[in-house]
């Protein structure tokens, strides 16, 4: 027995979209972003202002699927409109840490004292701005931005040495 499962999503006023195959196109006042959606049995169509995904089995498996399609699509429509901060901080008790944006990578200097540089690659369309204690990673794809700040933190991770000593690093304290 097959029944078909659908989700429909609400483009708002503003956001213009396109929906060919399993690609869609999502573009706001903050830019533009397109994703290919290569899940089994999803059938993807535009319907005025609607964005309607179909699949053909109600498993587990499939409903997670839809789900999946469903938050990266509203992901998209949040960072064409409203955009994707973190905020991280750098912490330090032994020696000053200096952090540089150059260009598609971030260095993270002087980090307990080491002479070579910590680097962190900055994923697509992010800018890094670094305000004294205090570096933002602002985009509009929430992936790219999420994985440029966790690749700032963990290129400071503490190897060899006591965490509840050594506490100093680039840390996420705020997502928005």
């Amino acid at each position: 027995m097959s029944r078909i499962m659908q989700e429909k999503i609400e483009v708002p006023e503003g956001v213009e979209f396109k929906v060919e195959g399993k690609r869609v196109e999502i573009s706001g006042k903050k830019g533009k972003l397109s994703r290919e959606f290569d899940l089994p049995g999803l059938r993807i169509r535009a319907e005025g202002r609607f964005i309607l995904a179909e699949i053909d089995s109600l498993r587990r498996r499939n409903k997670a699927a839809l789900g999946t399609f469903k938050a990266h699509v509203m992901n998209m429509i949040k960072g064409v409109t409203e955009g994707f901060v973190y905020k991280l901080r750098t912490v330090y008790s032994h020696f000053p840490i200096t952090v540089k944006v150059e260009g598609k990578r971030v260095t993270i200097h002087n980090f307990l004292g080491e002479r070579s540089p910590r680097v962190a690659d900055i994923v697509g369309d992010v800018m890094v701005e670094v305000n004294g204690d205090e570096i933002l990673v602002k985009g509009i794809d929430k992936d790219a931005v999420g994985q440029t700040a966790f690749n700032i933190e963990q290129a400071t991770s503490v190897k060899y040495r006591d965490r509840r000593i050594f506490q100093d690093g680039c840390y996420i304290v705020e997502r928005s």
